[in-house]
């Protein structure tokens, strides 16, 4: 039997029976493993992504199945979590006079690029895949959401860093990259309903610009009430330290989250929006100071949580899906990338944005990883004929383009964008 201490006291320790103890060692070695292919492929001058989605993809059920089965039970609300940890830390450095600037291509960016893609499927995919239209449409909604999981902490970075920011590119990019998963997950419901027999609604259509602004005008009063709660907790001497701070906002954004949920079928909001708008209202209430240190904090916290939601997502691809589907899915995916660029291209004409900046937009808009993981495989279990090859394309995409674009983003931001 083994003691573990806690606290760095002697007098507080948890003994582990032998079963327990292997697990915890077990698990040590699973996390240093992690850490240890991420920081190979830092060395090697790669994403640090690409050695965690492989990590969870060698960890994951489709190759050693080391994973314990209750961690994979609850691991889309664990990813929820690491994303809305990245979203506050966004939305903290976030200038709403930067997003001013940017606002009609952010506005076009949330939509326009994800409509060219899934055109570019509804064209193409009968050819090399052999599917209908309809179904061409439910596998280009799958496929056209950006993931903020990737994109966003780039931008961060890029924010932090001060480069592309005299243009406010990355702040127009995070703006888009994060109304953008709202408005292809309402296209994929319309589509799958379409798919099974239904049809359209008008009403399904109406509900995105209704769940952004509403998701927004949620967050910005939950942020005030927060600040005004701080300033009174302050004003009577009750000091309140940053590190609670952070757990008040974290637990008030998990809750904002949990409402879009509690909220569907009555009021459509976008959660993860309002945590972001939450976010920017604080920093604009509280002391730069203040927000400056709870910037930091939940920066500290992204480093654990990246780990989490990129081994998670890396577990839920399943690998023995790619084997089928061969090289036409490879051409079917880059080619609807092509009109994906070409959407971005769109959304930035009449800007003042140089060629190598827009084509770093067109980088920042490749990435596929956690909306894929998450409705990949909704269409085989509604038993659509199409449900496994749509998901063998989500797969492969997440595979191909979450490396890819982190990559380009990494390695093209010091040539492609002039530091503030």
């Amino acid at each position: 039997m083994t003691s573990v201490i806690l606290n760095g006291h002697r007098g507080h320790q948890l003994f582990l029976c032998p079963e327990e103890e292997i697990y915890v060692n077990f698990t040590r070695t699973r996390l240093f493993g992690c850490l240890a292919l991420a920081a190979l492929c830092q060395k090697l001058k790669l994403p640090r992504i690409i050695g965690m989605l492989a990590t969870g993809i060698l960890l994951g059920p489709c190759v050693l199945n080391v994973l314990d089965g209750s961690i994979l039970s609850i691991s889309a609300d664990l990813r929820k979590l690491a994303l809305v940890i990245i979203l506050l830390k966004a939305g903290l450095s976030l200038d709403l006079g930067d997003l001013k600037k940017v606002g009609r291509p952010a506005i076009l960016m949330s939509c326009l690029p994800a409509t060219c893609e899934i055109i570019g499927y509804v064209l193409l995919a009968p050819c090399f895949l052999g599917i209908t239209r309809a179904e061409a449409a439910v596998m280009g909604s799958v496929l056209a959401a950006v993931s903020p999981a990737v994109v966003v902490p780039r931008m961060v970075q890029l924010m932090e860093s001060g480069r592309g920011t005299d243009k406010s590119i990355p702040q127009m990019i995070l703006a888009g990259a994060s109304c953008d998963d709202i408005f292809v997950i309402v296209l994929f419901t319309t589509f799958l309903h379409t798919a099974q027999g239904g049809s359209a609604n008008a009403a399904d259509f109406l509900s995105i610009p209704a769940s952004i602004v509403l998701g927004v005008a949620l967050g910005a009063l939950v942020g005030w009430l927060l600040s005004r709660f701080f300033e009174t907790a302050y004003a009577r001497s009750h000091c309140i330290r940053n590190s609670m701070k952070v757990i008040i906002v974290l637990g008030v954004s998990l809750l904002l989250v949990a409402a879009e949920g509690w909220l569907e079928g009555i009021v459509p909001v976008s959660g993860l929006l309002a945590v972001v708008s939450m976010a920017c209202l604080l920093k604009m209430k509280c002391t730069p100071f203040v927000a400056k240190r709870l910037s930091e904090k939940f920066g500290k916290l992204w480093l654990a949580a990246e780990v989490i939601l990129f081994v998670l997502v890396g577990a839920a691809v399943d690998i023995r899906y790619m084997a089928g589907v061969g090289l036409a899915a490879v051409g079917m995916i880059f080619s609807a990338l092509i009109f994906r660029a070409v959407g971005v291209c769109l959304c930035l004409v009449r800007t003042p944005l140089t060629a190598k900046e827009r084509l770093y937009c067109v980088f920042a808009y490749l990435p596929k990883a956690t909306v894929q993981a998450a409705i990949g495989s909704v269409p085989l279990a509604a038993g659509l004929p199409c449900g496994s090859i749509v998901l063998s394309v989500a797969v492969l995409g997440i595979v191909i383009t979450a490396p890819l674009g982190a990559f380009l983003m990494d390695t093209s931001a010091p040539k492609l964008l002039s530091r503030e």
